[in-house]
C-alpha cells in the first residue's frame, strides 16, 4: 500500500552510513515510523525533508515492520527556531510530547496544526516562549480527552471568585472558602483572575485565537507551573527536555 502525507518530523535515528528511521507526526495517520533509504546523503533531496522539525510531504510504502519512505520534500524548514537556544528545546519538547502522547494509525489533525502553529510563533519570535508552551500543554491535554474543569468552583459553582485556586491532581477548581471548609487535597495553587482567565482561554478558545492573549511574565510562569502540575498528575511521567527548558526560560 503507498499513500501521500503531509508530516512534521519529530523524532530521526541515524541507520547504517545512508539511511534514517524517522518519526512523524502526519494529520491523515498520527504518529508514523519510516525508513528513509539514502536520507543522510546531503544531495539526496530526503536529507533536509527528514531532519528534525522539518515539515515535509512524504510518499509512504508499507513495509513488514515499518513504513518505507519513498520520496521526501520539504514543505517548511522552521530556520527560525536556530536563531535561540530555548526555541530549538521548545521544539524538540513538543515533539516528545507529540511522540509520546499522539495517536497512531488515527488522524491527528489537530495535534499537528497545533504544533505547527506553535512552532510558526516561535520560529517567527510572534509570541513569548512561555505563552506559547502552556498552550500547546493545555491545548494537547485537552486533544487527548483530559481537559480540566475550569468553569465554576467544583464545590459552590462560582464562576469568580476572591481566592480561586486549581486542584491539578483533579484538573478542577475550588475557590478559598469551600477549600477551607472541607480540606481537599493537599496541592493547590493559588491563582490570580488573570492567570485562571488565560487556563481557561488555554482550554477552551477557538484554535484560531489560542495564542492571542499575553501576561505579565510573573502571570505567564504561574501559569505554566498550573500547566506542568496538571500534566504531571495526569499523565503521571517527566519529560526529558524539560528539565533543559526550565533551565533556559
Amino acid at each position: 500500500m503507498k499513500f501521500i502525507t503531509n508530516g512534521l518530523i519529530i523524532k530521526e535515528q541515524s541507520i547504517g552510513e545512508k539511511d534514517k528511521l524517522i518519526t512523524a507526526l502526519t494529520g491523515s495517520h498520527g504518529v508514523v515510523k519510516g525508513f528513509a533509504h539514502g536520507a543522510k546523503d546531503i544531495k539526496s533531496s530526503k536529507c533536509a525533508a527528514t531532519g528534525l522539525l522539518a515539515y515535509s510531504r512524504l510518499t509512504l510504502h508499507t513495509g513488514k515492520e515499518s513504513y518505507i519512505i519513498g520520496d521526501a520534500r520539504a514543505i517548511k524548514i522552521f530556520s527560525g527556531l536556530r536563531d535561540s537556544v530555548e526555541a530549538m528545546y521548545l521544539g524538540q519538547y513538543f515533539c516528545e510530547l507529540a511522540a509520546a502522547l499522539c495517536p497512531r494509525e488515527q488522524k491527528a489533525e489537530d495535534q499537528l496544526r497545533l504544533i505547527l502553529n506553535a512552532l510558526f510563533l516561535l520560529s517567527e519570535k510572534k509570541r513569548d516562549p512561555l505563552t506559547v508552551k502552556a498552550c500547546v500543554e493545555l491545548r494537547l491535554m485537552c486533544l487527548l480527552g483530559y481537559m480540566p474543569d475550569l468553569t465554576m468552583c467544583r464545590e459552590c459553582g462560582a464562576y469568580e471568585k476572591d481566592g480561586m485556586r486549581l486542584l491539578p491532581r483533579t484538573g478542577s477548581l475550588v475557590c478559598r472558602d469551600c477549600y477551607s471548609a472541607h480540606e481537599l487535597e493537599d496541592l493547590k495553587i493559588d491563582l490570580t483572575p488573570a492567570v485562571l482567565t488565560a487556563l481557561r482561554h488555554c482550554c477552551y478558545a477557538d484554535s484560531e485565537k489560542l495564542f492571542s492573549f499575553k501576561l505579565p511574565e510573573k502571570d505567564l510562569r504561574l501559569l505554566n507551573f498550573c500547566s506542568e502540575e496538571y500534566m504531571k498528575f495526569i499523565l503521571e511521567r517527566q519529560f526529558k527536555t524539560l528539565k533543559y527548558i526550565k533551565d533556559l526560560i
